[in-house]
């Protein structure tokens, strides 16, 4: 099954449950879109929210850049928590994993992402960020095609 998320344009949704250090997993919703404007270059917009208000939304813009296999792509990120971000990114048979790195950050702070295919229109996602040595944040969701 070839992969769709990130490799085709579209839209997408998640829902989920982000958890941090000392608190219970909270909701969480977001919408997803990927763009295509060349044959390697690509854009993700993400927004995600709080349903229950206890947390700020999460804005994030990238672009990208396909290697020339197309298994591997780099890309610089605007996170509306960790500023100015570069990561790197892996397309396995299965899944989708990418790390990321804030570049004007004094906590160290980084990322990463696997996101593992169910189906054509379904993912598993789960992410983490970590502040030096120490995870911080996790979230775990199901991301859906919309039609």
């Amino acid at each position: 099954m070839a992969h769709s998320l990130l490799l085709e344009p579209g839209r997408w949704k998640l829902q989920g449950s982000w958890l941090t250090r000392e608190a219970l997993p909270t909701p969480i919703k977001g919408k997803i879109l990927v763009a295509w404007k060349q044959v390697d270059c690509f854009m993700v917009a993400t927004k995600l929210t709080f349903p229950e208000g206890d947390h700020d939304d999460i804005v994030l813009q990238s672009r990208g850049r396909m290697t020339a296999s197309d298994r591997q792509y780099t890309f610089v990120l605007q996170h509306s928590q960790l500023g100015q971000v570069e990561g790197e990114g892996w397309i396995a048979p299965e899944s989708i994993v990418q790390r990321y790195w804030s570049l004007s950050d004094k906590q160290r702070r980084t990322g990463f992402e696997t996101l593992r295919q169910i189906s054509s229109d379904r993912y598993h996602f789960s992410s983490g960020i970590l502040s030096g040595q120490y995870l911080t944040s996790t979230m775990e969701a199901e991301l859906v095609r919309q039609s």
